[in-house]
């Protein structure tokens, strides 16, 4: 039986983009280039340190990292997690809002519902403000102009308790503090700035609709509680320390990756009279040398006395939980004292790994164009807030 279907036309082959000659050339020479870098550099590490004394110490600086700094970490994130739950049950969170609430417009010029941003964030990290500007009630009560400029004035207050904690265990409370306000500066200057940016990538609203954006922000976010005194009790601890452990196990990757790298890159040999020997926190000293280049710009601005400093601020880029394990180190060396402790609770706050976060936050909230510019307000926030603790830092120290 002949079967004919009139007026078939067969499917239209799709152009895949691994067709285009441009595009595989184009990765082609990507993958040269990244291919050449990465062998320079091992082969570099290698020579100067020998090959199985590189494989050793790259080894054995995650092992350690993981056993002495992130299970500390997590046990922070547990205790913190606990902690900010128990204040969202009860009411805490909603007050230190209200409390907020008349500085906003003033100093951050956001409206003061905003303020609610920086409190959760605080508490856990600043990827937390994706779930507020995807709250309709929330979004309703900021323009697109305010939404965009709260990520970066939430961003500045981002891990703000877990880095306190850590600092303050190991002694420098007063420090960390002071570094507290420095992280505040740099949030104003951050979300300022990201204004000034997107001057002209908004419409100016209407006078309707500013009004129905004031009167939608007089009305409260509810957090609605259930069961008894002591079931609302053990319920926000148990939750809230689950939520550690997962914050607590999200910082693994960024720990062990980024801070291994920088500590090869950045410490020498444990005893330069013996040499290298394969042992964790054992590298060649790139960072340090090239820092101390411009070693006179650094200790202006932040007060560091070595080079090896640097390495806090780096990686606080990717991931404020992988910079914190770098303090040990430091302390170990002697480096450590309380004007570093205030620089880095500033910068560490206020950067709390952007680079890592920001395009994934700002094409969630539909603003991916404008990712470039919300990095570099907070770029010059990060390095604001570490100038202002610094200086901050030494007029208390003069009482």
């Amino acid at each position: 039986m002949n079967i004919k279907f009139r007026n078939f036309r067969p499917l239209a082959r799709p152009k895949l983009v691994l067709n285009n000659p441009s595009f595989l050339r184009d990765r082609r020479v990507e993958a040269v280039i990244f291919l050449g870098a990465f062998i320079a550099l091992m082969l570099f590490l290698g020579a100067t340190m020998g090959t199985k004394n590189l494989l050793n110490s790259i080894m054995q600086t995650a092992f350690e990292l993981l056993t002495h700094t992130v299970f500390f970490i997590m046990a922070i994130t547990v205790l913190t997690g606990a902690l900010a739950k128990l204040f969202i049950e009860f009411g805490v969170m909603r007050l230190i809002e209200f409390l907020l609430r008349p500085l906003m417009r003033p100093v951050y010029n956001l409206p003061g519902m905003a303020a609610l941003a920086a409190v959760i964030t605080f508490f856990s990290d600043n990827p937390a403000i994706m779930s507020l500007a995807k709250d309709k009630s929330f979004r309703s009560c900021l323009t697109d102009r305010e939404v965009v400029s709260m990520a970066n004035f939430g961003t500045s207050m981002g891990m703000g308790l877990i880095v306190i904690t850590f600092m303050s265990s190991l002694g420098y409370f007063n420090s960390a503090i002071i570094g507290f306000f420095g992280a505040m500066v740099g949030g104003v200057l951050a979300t300022r700035l990201m204004q000034f940016f997107t001057r002209k990538d908004f419409a100016k609203p209407t006078p309707e609709e500013l009004q129905a954006i004031r009167e939608q922000s007089q009305k409260q976010l509810s957090f609605k509680s259930q069961g008894s005194l002591f079931e609302r009790f053990l319920n926000a601890i148990l939750d809230g320390g689950k939520t550690g452990v997962d914050l607590g196990l999200s910082i693994i990757p960024g720990v062990l990756i980024i801070s291994t790298f920088i500590t090869i890159i950045t410490f020498g040999p444990k005893d330069p009279n013996v040499g290298y020997q394969g042992l964790a926190g054992e590298g060649v000293p790139i960072l340090t040398w090239l820092a101390g280049k411009i070693g006179i710009v650094f200790e202006y601005l932040f007060g560091f006395e070595s080079p090896s400093l640097i390495a806090f601020p780096v990686t606080s880029l990717g991931s404020v939980g992988a910079a914190l394990s770098l303090i040990p180190r430091f302390q170990s060396e002697g480096i450590l004292g309380g004007n570093e402790v205030a620089v880095f609770t500033a910068i560490g706050m206020c950067w709390s790994g952007f680079l890592s976060t920001y395009a994934a936050m700002f094409d969630s909230i539909g603003f991916r164009k404008l990712t470039s510019k919300a990095l570099l307000a907070q770029t010059l926030g990060g390095i604001g807030a570490g100038i202002f603790a610094h200086f901050l830092f030494l007029l208390l120290a003069l009482f």
